[in-house]
């Protein structure tokens, strides 16, 4: 097994997730490369990375949906499959919303409370209720899906995930599908989960969440964990050239808000 690479800062905090050594596969595809990562309690990690890099296939493996052909995921010290019978240790909110079209957000909230925490419906109600109004939406609790926006439909899926009160959540591109003036609102309410100490592994594009709620920024590039650091280090001084062209691909006027973030922080520093 590798040792950690020297740009791949431990977290101060506890750890909660650790990934030692892991490898995944499909077929002759090796998508993730010996990767080890400590996500330490409270911690808020975002993953930026090209398509294709493996950072949804890492999500998906920390999630327990996808085995993996070498080294080892844990949870607490507890191997990722025997957390994930626990039911509701790892919440996930995917890129689509996936929630049940011919249900209320509240149904589509109490549902999972009820299946696999097996909590009775007037406990699940009151838990569901609880968690819309932390995302706001207590006043949509009996409203269709179709009935609401893009962005209200993604934040039922985060109070569904959060309703179950897991030790980890996972975000996979949670505001790729939103028109932009619906991604607001679902960033809001993930940097509001942050302030709340929610341990978060975030997939994102987003470079300002990424700066303004990460605690650590991982660069995944060929399956590998090719850059790690704080927001600064590696959103302002990309060193490695691998590194730069993507922040460059993904936004065209990335020099201008690099440079703004600059300022904000020498603004910060005076």
């Amino acid at each position: 097994m590798t040792t950690l690479p020297s740009n791949q800062p431990m977290s101060a905090r506890p750890p909660l997730l650790e990934l030692r050594g892991v490898t995944k596969r499909y077929g002759e595809n090796v998508v993730l490369r010996d990767v080890n990562l400590t996500v330490g309690r409270g911690e808020v990690v975002v993953i930026i990375g090209p398509s294709g890099s493996g950072k949804s296939t890492l999500l998906r493996c920390v999630a327990g949906l996808e085995p993996v052909q070498g080294g080892r995921i844990e949870i607490d010290g507890e191997p990722i499959r025997e957390a994930w019978r626990l039911g509701g240790q790892v919440g996930f909110v995917f890129q689509q919303f996936n929630l049940f079209p011919n249900m209320t957000a509240l149904r589509n909230v109490e549902l999972a409370l009820h299946l696999v925490r097996k909590l009775n419906w007037s406990d699940a109600h009151l838990q569901a209720m609880n968690a819309l109004e932390g995302v706001g939406l207590k006043d949509k609790a009996d409203a269709l899906p179709s009935k609401l926006s893009g962005g209200q439909q993604q934040r039922v899926a985060i109070a569904r995930s959060i309703a179950m009160k897991p030790r980890l959540m996972l975000f996979d591109e949670v505001t790729s599908a939103l028109d932009r003036e619906l991604v607001g609102e679902v960033l809001v309410t993930m940097e509001n989960l942050a302030k709340r100490d929610v341990t978060m592994l975030v997939v994102t594009h987003e470079l300002g969440f990424a700066k303004d709620v990460a605690d650590r920024v991982l660069f995944i590039d060929e399956g590998m964990i090719a850059r790690a650091g704080p927001p600064d280090d590696v959103l302002l001084h990309p060193a490695d050239p691998r590194l730069r062209r993507f922040l460059g691909l993904i936004s065209s006027d990335y020099e201008e808000e690099r440079l703004a973030l600059q300022s904000t922080i020498e603004a910060g520093s005076r």
